[in-house]
C-alpha cells in the first residue's frame, strides 16, 4: 500500500511540474521579446533524462527542422545540479 501511494503522489508531483513549468513559460512569452518555447520548461521537471528526450521528440514531430534535444538536456542538466545544491544546504542545517 504505501509503494502504491508514493508513486502516485509521484506522478501527481511530476505532473504539477511540468503544467507549471508549461505554463511559466507562456507567461514568460508574454512579456519578452524572444518567445520562449515552453517545450523546454516541461523537460526541466527532473533530472530525468527521457523527459528531455521526449519533448525533443515531440518538438520534431510539430516541425521536423526542430532540434530542442541540446537545449533541453541543458534545462533537465541544470535541475539536477540545482537539485544537488539544495540537498547539500539542507543536509548542512540537518547536520548543523
Amino acid at each position: 500500500m504505501l509503494n502504491l501511494s508514493a508513486s502516485f503522489l509521484g506522478a501527481v508531483a511530476f505532473s504539477i511540474a511540468t503544467a507549471s513549468g508549461v505554463i511559466f513559460a507562456k507567461l514568460m512569452s508574454l512579456f519578452l521579446k524572444e518567445k520562449i518555447n515552453p517545450l523546454l520548461d516541461a523537460a526541466g521537471v527532473s533530472a530525468v533524462f527521457v523527459s528531455a528526450r521526449e519533448m525533443h521528440l515531440i518538438g520534431r514531430k510539430e516541425d521536423f527542422n526542430n532540434y530542442l534535444l541540446v537545449h533541453a538536456m541543458a534545462c533537465n542538466s541544470s535541475v539536477g545540479i540545482g537539485s544537488a545544491i539544495c540537498a547539500g544546504i539542507f543536509w548542512s542545517f540537518n547536520l548543523g
